[in-house]
């Protein structure tokens, strides 16, 4: 819900159901406190930033992106000003020739309106990842995390998440990461929730 101009969101239905039909992950919720997700406004900047942070640390990337946003007027990233700029622009903040290629990819769908931001609201989480995943650098795992951190749905459980597999480990006492059918096995019970006990997976660790 919005309050002025911040945006809060209340999961507290979320975590009183999650502690009371898993009481390991109940515990976690005790430990760590309320979920504190709320939603992006930005779709356009967040896959941008989503693309600039693969397989670098979170330093690095937070100073890469710093330095892309001021390419923007306000510092917010548009499409159309970023196929406006020369390679060289791009590279100055730090930017890989093949992150360059996959941001002028994801502007370009963007500006031929090819992700249908104004529909998210009534399509599928599938349906959502299914019209990102053709833009470059975007896979699976990237569209689920722009499913969570950005438009906050609900029920998502990211199984290619080192840090949930890692949560999932600890939280259960296993003695390995477990496997993909595992965690789904595991979260059923969360359901419609799986979204917040993935993120108390990351902060259970």
């Amino acid at each position: 819900m919005r309050s002025g101009s911040k945006v809060t969101v209340d999961w507290k239905e979320a975590m009183r159901h999650l502690a009371r039909v898993d009481p390991a992950l109940g515990a976690v919720i005790e430990r760590v406190g309320p979920c504190t997700l709320k939603p992006g406004r930005d779709c356009f900047g967040s896959l941008c930033k989503a693309i600039i942070s693969q397989q670098i640390s979170g330093v690095v990337a937070a100073a890469i992106s710093n330095r892309f946003k001021k390419l923007f007027p306000r510092s917010r990233p548009a499409a159309g000003r970023l196929l406006t700029l020369s390679d060289e622009q791009l590279r100055s903040v730090g930017l890989s020739r093949q992150k360059l290629s996959y941001l002028r990819d994801l502007a370009a769908h963007f500006a031929g309106a090819k992700v249908p931001t104004r529909r998210f609201a009534k399509m599928s989480d599938d349906e959502i990842i299914q019209s990102l995943i053709p833009i470059k650098g975007i896979g699976r795992w990237t569209a689920e995390m722009f499913l969570i951190f950005v438009l906050n749905r609900p029920d998502l459980l990211p199984v290619d998440d080192l840090g949930v597999r890692k949560g999932f480990q600890k939280v259960y006492g296993l003695r390995t990461e477990p496997k993909a059918a595992k965690m789904i096995q595991i979260a059923e019970k969360w359901r419609p929730w799986r979204t917040v006990g993935s993120w108390y997976m990351w902060r259970g660790m």
